[in-house]
Order: C-alpha cells, then structure tokens, then sequence
C-alpha cells in the first residue's frame, strides 16, 4: 500500500476539498458550518421540505449518520423538522432563515472551487474526472 493508492488519493483530495470550503466559509462569516453539513443542505438547496427519507436517499448516507447530522443541523439553527401534511408519521426537513442567509456564500464558494479545478485540471479532465466520481457514487 503506498500513497498512490486510489482510496488514499480519494480521502486526501475529500480532505484537501473540504479545508478549502472551511477557510473560505470562516471568511465569510459562516465557521460554524462545517463542511459535512454540504451532504445535507445541498439536496435542500435543490428542494426544500424533503422527506427525511429522500433526504437520506439523495444524500446517499445510512439513517443512523442522518439522525446525528440533522440534530448538528438543528442544533446549530440550520434545519428544522416539521410534520409531513400528507403523512402524520413523517417528518420533513425544512431549511431555515439561517440556512438560506448561507446558501449563496455556499453557492459562491463551491463556484469558486469549481473554478479552480477547471484552471488546474482544464475543463476536459474536469468533466473526465466528474463523471468517473458520478459513476463511482452509483455504483
């Protein structure tokens, strides 16, 4: 095993990605976002008041990690569960004021990033390199 492994490279490019995206939400303003919270909040940015289990679903993580992550959500005034009207036994998450405050510092660090990327990787590798992580996550 060396550091030339593909797990390695994986964990340390996921590692290097999210210090950026802390640095850059601590000079917004926003340290106490963490950047574990993007699994959550970036599904609700695409549609508000899911379904806890579609919100699992779309964030591809198992209900045990989504309970803890919705309570650190919750906790830090992000989200908040509201009963589901189409079905008394399910709740929803729901972003709050907070959360939509955040979300163009989010959208604008993720553009900056991204923008980074296509100038150390051109805009071919980029889009190579995108949908070989897309097909990995899927399978």
């Amino acid at each position: 095993m060396d550091r030339d492994d593909l797990g390695f490279l994986l964990a340390k490019a996921t590692q290097r990605w999210n210090e950026l995206l802390q640095e850059s939400f601590r000079a917004a303003g926003w340290e106490a976002i963490r950047p574990s919270y993007g699994s959550i909040l970036v599904p609700l940015f695409e549609e508000d008041a899911l379904r806890l289990g579609e919100l699992a679903r779309r964030s591809r993580l198992s209900k045990q990690t989504m309970t803890t992550m919705i309570r650190l959500l919750e906790r830090d005034g992000l989200v908040r569960r509201e009963p589901d009207p189409e079905d008394g036994r399910a709740a929803r998450v729901v972003l709050t004021a907070k959360a939509r405050r955040f979300e163009p510092v989010a959208r604008r660090t993720l553009e900056e990033l991204g923008g980074r990327a296509q100038e150390r990787l051109g805009e071919r590798r980029l889009q190579s390199v995108k949908a070989a992580l897309k097909e990995w996550i899927e399978t």
